[in-house]
């Protein structure tokens, strides 16, 4: 009689030492994680010590664009990448001539939208005092973005290519610049002049908030724009 259950196959040589260190890595974590003890008020303490020369009254702005400034300004470029990258596989092509329009459709984009620029830029300018600031600010105004490509819009096909490059980039530029501007004043990079720390956080966040909505709608896009049927009406 032949034998008909279900053969498995076993782990070669890889895929055990691959399983080992897969439950080792899980081991040590689980220790770190039993190990690590309470937490403590010592970076709280620390921030309200700095706070008053961090130039915003949010201590969580204050961390992330002053006291802990390289890492905002790397997930910012990280941003910036995955737009390059997406942009370098495929185009997004926008239709020659949109569908029809429903009213409810376009009454909401013509009333969302707006609403949604503007509680952007409150977002952006109340996170130097409270909670808000530019990753919250560009999230919205990439939402406004979307609601705008979903609802093929004639007027995507006039938007200049050049002006979309340089809103990407804005954000990464503002950031990179101020810190270099930090090192040549005071010697620290993204260490502010004193007194400055407020409105030049301000204007990194803008920038950035910029940046971080057209990067959220592009990657929604899914591609580069098509040069030749955008740059038509703009050469």
């Amino acid at each position: 009689m032949s034998r008909t259950g279900k053969s498995h196959k076993r782990l070669d040589g890889f895929q055990r030492l691959l399983l080992l260190l897969v439950i080792c890595m899980v081991m040590l974590l689980g220790y770190i994680i039993w190990s690590t003890p309470g937490s403590k008020p010592v970076l709280t303490d620390a921030v309200a010590q700095m706070q008053e020369y961090s130039g915003v009254e949010s201590p969580v702005t204050a961390v992330l664009l002053n006291f802990r400034g390289y890492d905002t300004l790397l997930e910012v470029m990280v941003l910036l990448l995955a737009v390059i990258g997406t942009w370098s596989l495929t185009e997004a092509f926008f239709p020659v001539q949109g569908s029809e329009i429903s009213p409810v459709q376009m009454g909401a984009v013509r009333l969302l939208a707006p609403v949604m620029c503007l509680v952007a830029a409150y977002l952006v300018w109340q996170g130097s005092h409270l909670a808000g600031g530019a990753f919250q600010g560009g999230a919205i105004l990439g939402a406004a973005g979307v609601l705008v490509l979903v609802t093929e819009l004639p007027g995507l096909r006039t938007i200049p290519v050049l002006s979309l490059r340089i809103g990407l980039v804005l954000g990464p530029l503002l950031f990179t610049g101020t810190a270099l501007f930090c090192l040549f004043i005071t010697g620290d990079l993204l260490g502010y002049p004193k007194g400055a720390g407020g409105w030049m956080i301000l204007l990194v966040e803008t920038g950035c908030a910029v940046s971080i909505g057209l990067t959220l709608a592009l990657l929604f896009a899914g591609g580069r724009p098509d040069k030749e049927s955008i740059w038509k009406n703009n050469p």
